[in-house]
């Protein structure tokens, strides 16, 4: 792991293209702004691990729990 040491208003570039600035600390706050493409996807840590369990529950859906599904009307 890298680590960095940085004060409000300074800046990391990642990649070229991806920029993570420091925009406040306050206490053991810290406020931060990501520049990055549109096609980058950023989440936090615990919506990310949501994302993923949620992601591998439904890769492992069986049969049995698609019949159980309502049909759509006709």
């Amino acid at each position: 792991m890298l680590v960095l040491s940085r004060r409000p208003n300074e800046s990391i570039i990642v990649n070229g293209n991806i920029t993570i600035t420091v925009l406040e600390i306050r206490g053991d706050h810290i406020r931060i702004g990501i520049d990055a493409p549109r096609d980058i996807t950023i989440h936090r840590e615990e919506i990310h691990a949501e994302l993923a369990a949620a992601n591998k529950n439904a890769s492992t859906t069986t049969a049995d729990a698609l019949g159980k599904l309502p049909r759509p009307p006709k």
